[in-house]
């Protein structure tokens, strides 16, 4: 179940950002609001998550991944340019979230 919960709240990282950008500085009240409640519960679930995972692992895996998430929100919905360099960091944190979840052990 933690990482059903981690799972989602990588989900959510990408989604309170994309959605604090909308907010304009929180000047559009309606996206303030979803951006804050979308942190929140992407808190909400990384802290169900580090009960058995550890913070580090789980921290590392939603920083990671919401990165990668962020970045490919980017690419699609603002036309964020995609070049080999770029290409060759994500694949850098993907193998980053690998080894540490490889060298975690236990959960």
């Amino acid at each position: 179940m933690s990482w059903v919960c981690l799972i989602i709240a990588c989900i959510l990282e990408p989604v309170w950002v994309v959605l604090l950008e909308k907010s304009d500085n929180f000047k559009k009240k309606g996206w303030g609001i979803a951006a804050i409640v979308a942190v929140l519960c992407c808190l909400y679930m990384l802290s169900l998550a580090v009960l058995n995972i550890g913070p580090g692992v789980a921290y590392s895996i939603l920083a990671g991944i919401g990165a990668i998430g962020t970045v490919i929100a980017g690419v699609f919905m603002y036309k964020d340019p995609v070049n080999a360099k770029k290409i060759f960091f994500i694949i850098l944190i993907v193998i980053g979230i690998v080894g540490i979840r490889l060298t975690s052990g236990g959960a």
